[in-house]
């Protein structure tokens, strides 16, 4: 088939080289976000797809909208027979659905009808889920709600974080696309309605989702560390400034620390929550490289009795 592929971020590149790969498909052009800034100086870059694409000699579309109307007449000549997305990054009005004959076939990263939105991949971390997956579906106007063509299943690991559970489901949810192309080619898939029951939406996960709460479980704690890693970044806040949280571990057996509460030894940093104690293992002061919590604890001479989270 002839495709326009849609992606933006890092996460959306080994789906488009695996598409580029397979030598059964033409990747006719790509479409992305258009140049943001970057950088501290705030030069405009390209996005991930983009650089790809131009590399291998692929046209490259960067609409400010998809509902550009120039846009809609270039993608209307290319005439592409399906159009595969991974994390494009904007809402397709009817009008782009429309223009290829097999649609827009999007590789979502869970298991739909689960965590419907921006954000599966942290949300399921943050909820604890044990099992989560990709799905490829056709797109509709509504939220991640179109029928599914097929799913792969991945298990979460009890010390993943966000972004390695993504890397992981972007591999192999490569070959999960590039499959449901073949599929629809061959006239051997039809997207099967998603299930009324086991809906749950997956927002984009904000600054204020990330602040800790000190008062809640300490396995709470750990989930939001690891869903909010490497953005937004967990965070707390320490003599007023905003310390940000890479990575804690659980420690079943302290219970005698105040949520909170600071209790800093030479190699070790505890803090109490509503159950048990963390540990900090790796943190972000404001301003500063991420550190060894223990060498954070030794710069700022942290006394008995002082807490986090104000």
């Amino acid at each position: 088939m002839k495709l326009v592929f849609a992606g933006t971020p890092e996460v959306a590149l080994p789906a488009l080289d695996a598409l580029i790969a397979s030598g059964r498909h033409e990747v006719a052009a790509v479409v992305t976000r258009p140049d943001a800034p970057a950088g501290r100086g705030r030069r405009l870059v390209a996005s991930p797809v983009a650089e790809r694409a131009e590399e291998a000699g692929i046209e490259v579309l960067k609409p400010a909208s998809p509902r550009d109307e120039a846009f809609l007449a270039r993608l209307r000549e290319i005439a592409p027979d399906c159009c595969p997305v991974v994390a494009y990054g904007a809402l397709l009005p009817r009008v782009a659905l429309d223009v290829p004959a097999h649609g827009w076939v999007n590789l979502h990263f869970s298991l739909l009808p689960a965590w419907r939105g921006a954000a599966p991949v942290q949300h399921a971390v943050m909820a604890g889920d044990e099992i989560t997956g990709a799905s490829t579906f056709l797109i509709e106007e509504g939220l991640d709600s179109g029928p599914v063509y097929g799913t792969l299943t991945e298990q979460v690991r009890p010390t993943d974080t966000a972004g390695d559970l993504l890397t992981r489901l972007s591999l192999a949810g490569a070959g999960l696309l590039a499959a449901t192309m073949d599929g629809i080619e061959d006239g051997a898939l039809e997207p099967v309605p998603q299930p009324a029951d086991g809906i749950s939406l997956a927002p984009k996960i904000t600054v204020e989702d990330a602040r800790v709460d000190w008062s809640a479980p300490a396995l709470r704690v750990d989930r939001v560390v690891r869903g909010c890693n490497p953005a937004p970044g967990a965070w707390t806040t320490f003599r007023g400034e905003r310390l940000k949280l890479t990575q804690v571990a659980l420690v079943a057996d302290r219970t005698d620390l105040a949520p909170g509460e600071i209790a800093a030894a030479k190699n070790n940093v505890y803090v109490g929550t509503g159950s048990h104690a963390v540990e900090l293992v790796w943190v972000r002061p404001q301003g500063k490289k991420p550190m060894r919590a223990a060498d954070w604890a030794r710069g700022a001479r942290i006394t008995a009795g002082e807490t986090l989270g104000g």
